[in-house]
C-alpha cells in the first residue's frame, strides 16, 4: 500500500479534518505506543500501519 492510499482511508474514515492530528495525536499499542505520523517516519510499512488503524478504529473486515 502507498502511503497515498493510506492517507485517503484514514480521511475517508476519519474525515479531512480530523484525520491529520489524530494521525499526529493519537497512539496505537500495536505500532509500539506511536502515532501514525511517527510509525510513518520510523520506516513502518503503510500496510502495517493501515491494520493497526484498522484493529484501534473496529472496522469491518471488507476494511482491511
Amino acid at each position: 500500500m502507498r502511503e497515498q492510499e493510506l492517507w485517503r482511508r484514514l480521511n475517508h474514515h476519519l474525515g479531512v479534518g480530523l484525520a491529520p492530528s489524530w494521525a499526529r495525536d493519537v497512539l496505537l499499542g500495536e505500532l509500539g505506543n506511536r502515532s501514525v505520523t511517527e510509525a510513518l517516519a520510523d520506516g513502518v510499512p503503510t500496510v502495517q500501519v493501515w491494520r493497526a488503524v484498522w484493529a484501534f478504529l473496529e472496522l469491518p473486515a471488507s476494511e482491511r
